[in-house]
């Protein structure tokens, strides 16, 4: 029987998927999360007034890193070309809580579904990084892909 997990072979070992046939496409994917927080720390957050600085700015840049460094984190992941990373943050002041969109682009032969997951990720830890000396207890959740196009598959596009 054959397993739809492509990261193992036919004797159940791990192995790094060989893309080496597939077409380069342009492939874009964009994820999202969220981090909640009381609302004394939301405050800080929305205001720059964090004693660490910047929350949103310095949590952008380190989302755009995350997806530079995928490969480096997950061990069966290509290192990809990125070409774009394009990171946005939205803050809800009625539940305090910061939501986190990243979309990354490249022209390859694999997804970008991983390094866009890893720069929402890594983004909302810096968040959590920079804020945990006032609020301990936030959480983070809602992490998922939105949306993929490129390659065979296509489009996708979640609910």
């Amino acid at each position: 029987m054959n397993s739809p997990l492509t990261h193992f072979d036919s004797q159940g070992q791990a192995h790094m998927v060989d893309v080496s046939a597939k077409a380069e496409t342009h492939r874009v994917a964009r994820a999202t999360g969220h981090i909640r927080m009381q609302p004394a720390t939301f405050e800080l957050v929305a205001t720059g007034q964090a004693k660490k600085g910047d929350v949103i700015g310095i949590a952008r840049i380190a989302a755009i890193q995350g997806a530079k460094r995928t490969a480096d984190l997950v061990p069966l992941c290509h290192p990809l070309p990125i070409t774009r990373v394009a990171v946005d943050f939205e803050l809800d002041s009625d539940t305090h809580t910061v939501h986190c969109t990243a979309q990354v682009e490249t022209l390859g032969r694999t997804g970008v579904e991983m390094e866009a997951l890893t720069a929402v990720q890594v983004g909302l830890l810096t968040v959590y990084d920079m804020c945990k000396a006032a609020d301990r207890g936030m959480v983070m959740g809602g992490i998922r892909v939105l949306e993929k196009s490129g390659g065979k598959s296509g489009h996708w596009q979640g609910a």
